[in-house]
C-alpha cells in the first residue's frame, strides 16, 4: 500500500464508513459518508502520479484535480483558456515571448508560497526529466541546455516563456493546459531528490500541487484518495474527499450504484445504462470526450508493413455491429483522428465491413490464404468486446486473431516498447488543439529504437518524414481556414494509408445517484471537475 503524506491514520480516524471504503475486500461496503463522493472506475492504467511522467488517461483526471496550471481549458468555450495560477498574459508582437503575471498570495497544499520560481521549476524538471508527455514543451524549442533560459522567472510574480518559432499563440496557451505544465511544489521536491531525479521517484506516489484536491492514498488497481485542499486559492470543493475505487466490470458497478455503496459509475456498458434507466435515484452526464478508440498495426511486423493489409484489415470491421452493441450510447463511429469539435476535423467514415474487398486486397499483398498475428487488449470492455468482435470478423477474412489480454499497465507498456503486433485502446488529446493528434498520428521526426519523441506513428514503427513535414507545416499557419485544411488533409492521408484503424470517438457517461449534484463531465478527462460536486 503506497500511503501519500502519512495521513492514512488521519483518513481511517475519519469513522467507520470510510474504513470499510478503505477496505481491500471487493465486497459491497456501507454507504457513503455524506462528505465524501465514491467513484467506481477502472484505474488500472495509473503509473505515476508525477504530472512530469503521467500520460494515462486517469492520472490526467487525477492531475486536472490536483494541480494547478497558469492557464486551463475553458470548458465552455473549448476556443480559449481561462486563468489557472496566472493572473493575466501578454504576447511579444513577434509572437516568440510569452510574459505571465501570477495571482498574488497563492500557496501550495504544503502550505508553501507560489512563486514565479516554481513555476520555472516545473518546466526545467518536465524537460529534464525528459519523461513521456516532455515533448508537449520541448517542441517549443526547450531543451535541457536552454531551458533555464527559455522558461524563466524575472521576479517573484512574472514568468517569461520564450519559443523557438511564431507558433500560434492559441497553440502554445492550449499546450499550457496540459497535465505536463502542472505547477509543482519547488521547496517540497528539494527535499526528496535522490541522485538528480529532481524528486520523481517520490513523487511517484506522493503529491506537491496545489489543486482544488490533495493526493492522500494510492494502492494500484485497488484505490485513489483525494482530500480537500484548504489552501486552494479558488473556490474550496464542496465535499472534503473524493474516492476513486478500482472497479472494471460494468454489472459490478451498476450493482454497487443502484445500492447505494458507490455515488458514481464511470464504465458502464450499454446494457446495463439501459438497466438503470427507469432508476429514479440514478441520474446521468454525458459529453463527447476528444478520445478516440482505435488499434494499430506494428509496421516492424512485415505482414502488417504491407500496404494491402493495413487497408484490408480495415474492410475486416463490423463498425455497424460494434456501434449498435459495444458503444451504444457511448461512442460514435469515427474513423478519422482528430475527435468532432476541434479545428480541422474530417467527418468521413468510408470503411465498412466488405469481406470480398479485403480477401482481394490480402490476395493482392500475397497472403490469399491468410496469416496468424496478436492483439494486445486491456482487459476491460468495451476494447474487449471489440477486441472479440475483430477476431471474429478477421476470421471471414482469413486472418487468425489471437487476443492477448492484461491490465492497463501491462499493455501499455508493451506498446510503448513496440513489442506488439496489433494494439487496441485510446488516444485522449493531451491539448485541445489539432496539432496534439496530428503530432502523434501523422508525425515521425526518427524512427530509430531509442528516438527521443515516441509518438504513436513511432510506436508502430510508421516512417512518415512527409507527413511529417505537413505536420510541422500546418503548426505554424497563423490563418485559421487554411490550418483548417491542411489538418483535414493530413486526416485523410492516415485514413487511406496509415496503420491505424481507428473506430469511434467515446461520448462518456457517468451515471450518478441523485443526491449528486453538480457532477458534470469535461471534453477532456482532466476536466471532469470535482470541486463543484456536492451531496444532499
Amino acid at each position: 500500500m503506497i500511503n501519500l503524506l502519512n495521513k492514512r491514520a488521519r483518513l481511517l480516524a475519519s469513522g467507520a464508513a470510510l474504513s470499510l471504503l478503505l477496505a481491500t475486500a471487493p465486497q459491497a461496503f456501507a454507504e457513503t459518508p455524506p462528505d465524501t463522493l465514491v467513484i467506481a472506475w477502472a484505474i488500472d492504467d495509473i503509473i505515476s502520479l508525477d504530472p512530469g511522467e503521467a500520460f494515462e488517461i486517469s492520472a490526467g483526471e487525477i492531475m486536472g484535480n490536483a494541480y494547478d496550471n497558469l492557464v486551463n481549458l475553458d470548458i465552455n468555450d473549448t476556443s480559449k483558456v481561462t486563468p489557472g495560477i496566472a493572473a493575466s498574459w501578454t504576447v511579444s508582437d513577434d509572437a516568440l515571448t510569452y510574459t505571465f503575471k501570477l495571482k498574488p498570495d497563492l500557496m501550495f497544499a504544503s502550505g508553501n508560497p507560489i512563486t514565479a520560481e516554481d513555476v520555472a521549476y516545473s518546466f526545467e524538471r518536465a524537460v529534464k526529466l525528459d519523461l513521456t508527455p516532455a515533448f508537449i514543451l520541448t517542441q517549443f524549442g526547450l531543451t535541457k541546455e536552454n531551458v533555464t533560459e527559455m522558461a524563466k522567472a524575472t521576479d517573484p510574480s512574472t514568468f517569461v516563456f520564450t519559443v523557438d518559432k511564431a507558433y500560434a499563440p492559441s497553440f502554445v496557451l492550449n499546450c499550457l493546459t496540459a497535465n505536463v505544465a502542472s505547477i509543482v511544489d519547488k521547496a517540497l521536491l528539494m527535499e526528496h531528490v535522490a541522485e538528480n531525479d529532481f524528486g520523481n521517484g517520490w513523487l511517484k506516489t506522493n503529491y506537491a500541487g496545489s489543486g482544488p484536491f490533495k493526493m492522500m492514498q494510492w494502492r494500484a488497481n485497488e484505490i485513489l484518495v483525494l482530500e480537500r485542499n484548504d489552501n486552494y486559492y479558488g473556490e474550496k470543493a464542496k465535499l472534503k474527499r473524493a474516492i476513486y475505487r478500482h472497479m472494471k466490470e460494468s454489472s459490478g458497478q451498476r450493482l454497487a450504484l443502484e445500492a447505494g455503496d458507490i455515488d458514481v459509475a464511470r464504465n458502464l456498458e450499454p446494457g446495463d445504462l439501459e438497466a438503470i434507466s427507469g432508476n429514479a435515484d440514478i441520474a446521468t452526464d454525458s459529453a463527447p470526450k476528444g478520445t478516440v478508440y482505435y488499434f494499430s498495426l506494428n509496421q516492424k511486423n512485415e505482414n502488417l508493413a504491407k500496404p494491402e493489409v493495413r487497408e484490408a484489415l480495415k474492410y475486416l470491421v463490423d463498425y455497424d455491429a460494434i456501434g449498435a452493441t459495444f458503444i451504444k450510447g457511448i461512442g460514435e463511429i469515427h474513423q478519422t483522428f482528430l475527435p468532432k469539435g476541434m479545428l480541422g476535423s474530417l467527418d468521413s467514415n468510408p470503411y465498412n465491413l466488405n469481406v470480398e474487398k479485403a480477401k482481394e486486397l490480402l490476395a493482392k499483398a500475397g497472403l490469399a490464404d491468410g496469416f496468424s498475428v496478436t492483439m494486445d487488449v486491456r482487459n476491460t470492455q468495451p476494447v474487449t468486446g471489440i477486441a472479440e468482435s475483430v477476431q471474429q470478423t478477421f476470421a471471414q477474412g482469413g486472418v487468425k486473431l489471437d487476443i492477448i489480454p492484461g491490465d492497463g499497465k501491462q499493455t501499455l507498456t508493451k506498446y510503448r516498447a513496440r513489442n506488439h503486433d496489433i494494439y487496441i485502446g485510446q488516444w485522449g488529446t493531451d491539448y485541445w488543439d489539432p496539432h496534439s493528434n496530428a503530432d502523434t498520428f501523422a508525425a515521425n521526426a526518427d524512427n530509430a529504437d531509442d528516438a527521443a519523441a515516441k509518438p504513436l506513428a513511432w510506436r508502430n514503427a510508421w516512417d512518415i518524414p512527409e507527413l511529417t513535414q505537413q505536420t510541422a507545416a500546418a503548426l505554424l499557419e497563423r490563418d485559421e481556414t487554411k490550418r483548417a485544411d491542411m489538418y483535414k488533409d493530413l486526416q485523410q492521408q492516415v485514413l487511406e494509408t496509415g496503420p491505424f484503424v481507428i473506430v469511434f470517438q467515446q461520448t462518456e457517461v457517468a451515471a450518478h445517484r441523485a443526491n449528486v449534484e453538480g457532477y458534470n463531465l469535461g471534453p477532456t478527462f482532466d476536466t471532469n471537475l470535482l470541486a463543484p460536486v456536492s451531496k444532499e
